[in-house]
C-alpha cells in the first residue's frame, strides 16, 4: 500500500504526495509499538483563497509618489575670471550667484480603498514629503491623489481621491486572528502591480522597534518594496492589516513581512478623517515586557519574582498620568487593560491605540504579587483631554525665504530664512515681525522653507506641540520666540 504524508496547516489538510484516496479523512491514526493515538483534524478541507484574490485586487491601488527638487541659489567665483580677469585685465573678485535645481524624487506604493468615494489607506513612509500623488487602479484609471492626513508613530497615511462607487475592501477585525490562519498580501512589488502573496500569520503583537507605536501582524505571505501600504486579507475577503515592513539582510523577502493591525488603523484613520491629526490616549509608564525584565535581572544574578512571567513592567510613571492617578508605581507588572490579558507592552500599545483621550479604563497590576485594579480617565501627551487640531503651515501667517549671500555675510550667520511677510497668524501673536530672521526651530537649523514645513509638522506630531524659535532681529540682535500649537 502506498504511504501517504499529511501536513495539517491551519485549518487545512493537505495531501504532499501519494494517492488522493484518504483527502476526506477528518482523523489521522499515528501507530507506534505500544498503542494507537487518534488526533482530531479540522472539517472543512482545502481552503479557496480565489474569492478573497479577486475581491482585493481591485481595491488595493498602485500609489506613485513624486517629491518636487528644491531650487536653492549657489554662490560661486569663475575661477577663469579670478586667473585672467576680465577684458581689460581686471580681476573679478565679488561672488556670484546661480539657481540649482535638484533633481525630482519618485517612489511608488501601494494603498487600499477603504471607502467607495475615495478614502484611501497606505503608508505614512509612502507618502509622507510628496508633492504629487498618482492613484492607478487595477482597472487602468488613474487619479491625483491629496492627503488628508498623516501618523508617523504608526506609520499610516489617509489619502483622497475624487471618484464615486470605487471597489473597496470590507474591513475585518485584526483581534479574531488567529496564528496558522491563512492570508494574502496584496500589493505593487518592484511595480508589478496587483500581485497577491499567500501565507500564515506567524504571530502577532510584534515589536521591531520602528515606530513610537507598533503591534505588527507577522506572515510568511512574501512582502517586497512596494508591497508597503497594501493589503493583509483574510480568506474571506476581509482587510486585516496594512503591510508595512519586510525583515531582511539584503532588502529583499527573506521568510516575514510585517503588517499594521486594523484595530489600530481604524482609530487612526477615524481620527484622520475629524481632525487631521491623531488624537492620541497615553497611560502615562514607561518599562517594558515582563519576560525581558525577569532574564535581564536573570543575568545580573537576581531571582525576580513578579508574581507572573508575562505582562508590562513598570520602569517609571510620568507625574499627573492616568497611571500616576491609579497609584501605578516602579516595579508594578501590568497583567491587564480592560476585558484584555497583556502579555507584552506591544499588545498594551495596541490596546491603548484603540482609545482617545477622556475615555475611561480600568487596568489590572501586580504588586508584591497581590493584584489591584482600578478605573482610569487617559489623557493625552499634554496632561488633558481636549482635542487637538493639526495646525497647518498657512495657519503660522508667514512666508519666508533663505538668506541672500549678502545678507549672511552682513550679519554674520551662516544659515536663516528671513520673514518677507507677514500676517495674522500664530507667529505675529508670538511677537515675531517682517524682517525677522529665523535660525533654529526645535534645534532644527532653518536653511531652506521646506526645513520650516518640516518643523511645523514635527512639532504636530510631537509630546509638547510646541515651536521654540531661536531668531535674530535685522539689526542682529537675537530674539527667541515660543508658540504652543495647541492655543
Amino acid at each position: 500500500m502506498k504511504k501517504v504524508l499529511f501536513v495539517l496547516i491551519g485549518s487545512t489538510l493537505i495531501a504532499c504526495s501519494g494517492n488522493a484516496e484518504t483527502a476526506n479523512t477528518t482523523e489521522l491514526e499515528l501507530k507506534t509499538e505500544e498503542k494507537t493515538t487518534t488526533l482530531s483534524a479540522p472539517q472543512g478541507g482545502y481552503v479557496d483563497l480565489t474569492y478573497a484574490a479577486e475581491s482585493s485586487v481591485n481595491a488595493v491601488v498602485y500609489i506613485k509618489v513624486t517629491q518636487m527638487g528644491k531650487t536653492h541659489k549657489v554662490t560661486y567665483r569663475d575661477p577663469f575670471e579670478e586667473f585672467f580677469g576680465d577684458f581689460f585685465g581686471h580681476s573679478q573678485r565679488t561672488p556670484q550667484q546661480r539657481e540649482y535645481k535638484e533633481p525630482d524624487r519618485r517612489g511608488s506604493g501601494s494603498g487600499v480603498i477603504i471607502s467607495a468615494d475615495g478614502y484611501i489607506v497606505t503608508n505614512n513612509h509612502v507618502v509622507a514629503g510628496a508633492d504629487e500623488i498618482l492613484v492607478k487602479l487595477n482597472d487602468n484609471r488613474e487619479f491625483s491623489g491629496r492627503i488628508v492626513g498623516l501618523d508617523a508613530n504608526t506609520d499610516l497615511a489617509l489619502i483622497k481621491i475624487e471618484g464615486k462607487n470605487l471597489p473597496t475592501l470590507p474591513i475585518g477585525n485584526s483581534d479574531n486572528l488567529k496564528i496558522g490562519e491563512w492570508v494574502l498580501a496584496v500589493g505593487n512589488p518592484f511595480n508589478l502591480t496587483s500581485t497577491v502573496t499567500a501565507g500564515i500569520v506567524s504571530a502577532k503583537a510584534r515589536s521591531l522597534g520602528a515606530n513610537g507605536i507598533e503591534s505588527f501582524i507577522q506572515t510568511d505571505a512574501a512582502i517586497n518594496q512596494g508591497n508597503s501600504g497594501g493589503a493583509l486579507v483574510n480568506a474571506k475577503g476581509e482587510l486585516v492589516g496594512i503591510n508595512a515592513m519586510l525583515y531582511s539582510q539584503t532588502g529583499s523577502y527573506s521568510g516575514y513581512g510585517f503588517a499594521i493591525p486594523t484595530s489600530i488603523m481604524n482609530k487612526v484613520v477615524a481620527d484622520l478623517k475629524a481632525y487631521g491629526t491623531v488624537q492620541r490616549a497615553v497611560l502615562g509608564v514607561t518599562g517594558g515586557d515582563v519576560t525581558n525584565y525577569i532574564d535581564s535581572e536573570k543575568a545580573k544574578g537576581n531571582t525576580p519574582d513578579l508574581g507572573t512571567l508575562t505582562g508590562v513592567w513598570v520602569n517609571e510613571v510620568m507625574e499627573g498620568s492616568a497611571a500616576a492617578e491609579a497609584g501605578l508605581k516602579k516595579g508594578d507588572a501590568i497583567i491587564r487593560f480592560n476585558d484584555k490579558e497583556v502579555h507584552k507592552m506591544s499588545e498594551m500599545q495596541e490596546a491603548i491605540a484603540q482609545h482617545r483621550p477622556g475615555d475611561k479604563v480600568s487596568i489590572t497590576w501586580l504588586r508584591d504579587k497581590k493584584k489591584h485594579t482600578e478605573t482610569v480617565t487617559l489623557k493625552n501627551s499634554q496632561g488633558s483631554t481636549k482635542i487637538l487640531q493639526e495646525v497647518d503651515v498657512d495657519e503660522m501667517g508667514v512666508s519666508m525665504e533663505p538668506l541672500s549671500a549678502n545678507e549672511k555675510a552682513r550679519l554674520g550667520v551662516p544659515y536663516g530664512l528671513v520673514v518677507k511677510a507677514i500676517r495674522n497668524g500664530k507667529m505675529q501673536k508670538a511677537g515675531v515681525s517682517k524682517g525677522t530672521i529665523i535660525l533654529a526651530v526645535n534645534d532644527i537649523r532653518m536653511e531652506k522653507a521646506l526645513d520650516w514645513e518640516n518643523a511645523v509638522k514635527a512639532a504636530n506630531q510631537s509630546a509638547d506641540r510646541t515651536l521654540w524659535i531661536k531668531a535674530i532681529a535685522p539689526s542682529g540682535r537675537k530674539q527667541s520666540f515660543v508658540i504652543d500649537l495647541n492655543e
